[in-house]
Order: C-alpha cells, then sequence, then structure tokens
C-alpha cells in the first residue's frame, strides 16, 4: 500500500490555500462590520463571507485529497 505523492502534494497546496483563506475572510468580514456606514459595506460583506464559505469548502476538498492519496482511493487493485 503506497502513498500517491502527487494526489498528496495536491492535497496540502489546498489545505495552505485553505489556511490563507482562513485568516483572509475573518478581517474582511471585520473590516465590513467596521465600516457599516460606508457605501461599500455590502459588498465588502458580501467577499468576506464568499471567502469563508470557500476556506470551509477547500478545508473539506483538502482533506478529502489527503485521505484519497493515503489509502489509494481510485486505483486499481489486481489480486
Amino acid at each position: 500500500m503506497r502513498t500517491n505523492k502527487a494526489l498528496l502534494l495536491k492535497g496540502i497546496k489546498f489545505l495552505a490555500y485553505t489556511v490563507g483563506l482562513m485568516f483572509t475572510a475573518p478581517v474582511v468580514i471585520y473590516q465590513a462590520f467596521k465600516n457599516e456606514g460606508h457605501p461599500l459595506y455590502w459588498p465588502v460583506l458580501i467577499t468576506g463571507l464568499i471567502l469563508a464559505v470557500a476556506a470551509i469548502s477547500l478545508g473539506f476538498y483538502g482533506i478529502k485529497l489527503l485521505m484519497d492519496a493515503l489509502f489509494n482511493k481510485g486505483e486499481n487493485k489486481d489480486n
């Protein structure tokens, strides 16, 4: 049982993007709530919420890729 290294690196790359979004999304949302009277309040808030949803979905997808790489899902097994 060997690890699929290409898939493992892809999963780690997605988790790195997730970490970046996990810090970016709360900052954008905080800036939106700090400037509620500004005309760009709604676009900034919506952008922050989209970034937060993207962080969650990329996190799940990255973990799925890691599990697929570690447990060789999708590989043909010849017995």
